[in-house]
């Protein structure tokens, strides 16, 4: 059974940085493309980023671009989004997403707030 758990969401000021990390159960993740969306409030899914299986490329929503690096660890079986100069608007539930198995995490809660 594919599972994915997300983790390090948390209470941000504007300016700050969060690290998630997404660990992956059931599936060797080094032969798939991992991505990360997230979902405001009232609001569908949005893209956040790609990373390719061997990492060396990655592709991100124009919104983030500049302030969030996607990165994995393939002997891990982990997937992370650093997410830096976080602005009120990052606030959101970010999800990690295996599309080639249509497979979502639970979601872990960032709040960007003063």
């Amino acid at each position: 059974q594919v599972r994915l758990v997300e983790s390090g969401g948390g209470l941000v000021q504007p300016g700050g940085s969060l690290r998630l990390s997404c660990v992956v159960s059931g599936l060797t993740i080094s032969s798939y493309v991992m991505k990360w969306y997230r979902q405001a409030p009232g609001k569908g899914h949005d893209y956040v980023a790609t990373i390719t299986q061997s990492g060396r490329n990655t592709d991100y929503a124009d919104s983030v671009r500049g302030r969030f690096i996607i990165s994995r660890d393939n002997a891990e079986n982990t997937v992370y989004l650093q997410m830096n100069s976080l602005k009120l608007e990052d606030t959101a539930v970010y999800y990690c997403y295996v599309p080639l198995m249509g497979k979502w995490g639970q979601g872990t809660q960032v709040t960007v707030s003063s």
